[in-house]
């Protein structure tokens, strides 16, 4: 029976100390669920983090993946398939990148704000 306060004091022990994310490792985590939500590269995504009242704001700068103009004509319903009006799919992405990032990095975002930059024009509709 007295050895099990003593593994409890052990275990306590060994989760001493501090964890951290760089800032790098963080941005490099916030560009790539970007990219994946935007359906565009990774290196073509700037992300910036501020303070927002002791909690993580995440800025995204990125181009979009959008189906080929000439395409939508023909077919309307890519524009649907592809996740919808460029409008619609910055409004999908925050709410995706911001819970990717919470997911693996465990870290707390007050908000992400999305500036569309571009476009990439894509066939299948989304970047592999």
């Amino acid at each position: 029976m007295s050895a099990a306060p003593a593994a409890v004091s052990q275990a306590s022990a060994g989760l001493a100390g501090h964890n951290r994310i760089s800032t790098q490792a963080l941005t490099s985590l916030a560009r790539e669920a970007a990219a994946e939500a935007l359906g565009v590269h990774a290196h073509d995504v700037r992300a910036e983090w501020s303070d927002d009242g002791g909690l993580l704001a995440l800025s995204i700068v990125a181009p979009v993946s959008i189906p080929p103009l000439a395409d939508v004509l023909v077919e309307p319903d890519r524009v649907a398939a592809s996740g919808g009006s460029v409008w619609d799919r910055a409004v999908a992405a925050k709410t995706d990148i911001l819970r990717r990032v919470t997911e693996l990095s465990g870290s707390l975002l007050s908000r992400v704000d999305i500036r569309i930059s571009g476009v990439r024009v894509t066939e299948g509709g989304r970047v592999q």
